[in-house]
């Protein structure tokens, strides 16, 4: 099935999109160390472990948008509450990038709101803490820039799949089977490896309603 045409901002051209029949509309893909931020009548997914999902929006302009990432500090550092340390500067950037991408689309920080999701303890990971970390850090970001936190679902041992409509801020949440788990691990572990490595800041069941 064709893609609508629609606005895409500078920067998410190479963004994955397809067309998703039991939503009936747009979905664009979010992969981990990503963020993508939209106007339109359409859905941003992803899928998370241990990693943290982020949705922030304006509910007056109906912009809004995502972002997936994952704290590396434990591979890079003993102290894990170093804030000169690099991950707080990567965690910083996934936020900043994502919120200022919305501002500079029209949004108001003052009305903006979140939803966030993931920090599940998978495997390895698990043993750094990543998770839990993933979790302070975004919940301590957001009171400290006075952006209120609407829903949440954080933490345990489930792998989620989370689908946010950027005009209203609506999301649909699914747990996943932990059959799905040994996947999500490989490509989290990855990914946490990856930034560990290079140490810079990368390129841009049922279903609950929140």
């Amino acid at each position: 099935m064709a893609l609508p045409t629609q606005l895409v901002y500078p920067g998410f051209e190479k963004i994955p999109r397809f067309w998703d029949n039991e939503q009936q509309s747009q979905v664009a893909r979010v992969d981990p160390g990503e963020y993508y931020y939209s106007c339109q009548d359409e859905f941003i997914y992803t899928r998370l472990g241990s990693c943290v999902a982020a949705c922030i929006w304006d509910p007056l302009m109906g912009i809004g948008g995502l972002n997936h990432f994952l704290l590396p500090e434990k591979v890079l550092h003993e102290d894990w509450h170093q804030l000169t340390s690099y991950s707080c500067r990567y965690g910083n950037w996934a936020m900043e990038q994502l919120i200022n991408g919305i501002l500079s689309a029209g949004g108001l920080k003052s009305r903006l709101k979140a939803k966030i999701f993931g920090g599940a303890t998978l495997g390895r990971i698990s043993v750094l803490n990543v998770g839990q970390s993933n979790i302070a850090f975004v919940r301590e970001y957001l009171a400290l820039e006075g952006i209120p936190v609407m829903s949440e679902d954080l933490g345990g041992p489930w792998p989620r799949k989370v689908l946010f409509h950027p005009q209203s801020g609506r999301v649909r949440l699914k747990r996943l089977e932990m059959t799905g788990m040994a996947q999500i691990e490989r490509e989290e572990e990855a990914y946490l490896n990856d930034v560990a490595e290079h140490a810079k800041v990368p390129e841009p069941g049922s279903i609950e309603l929140f």
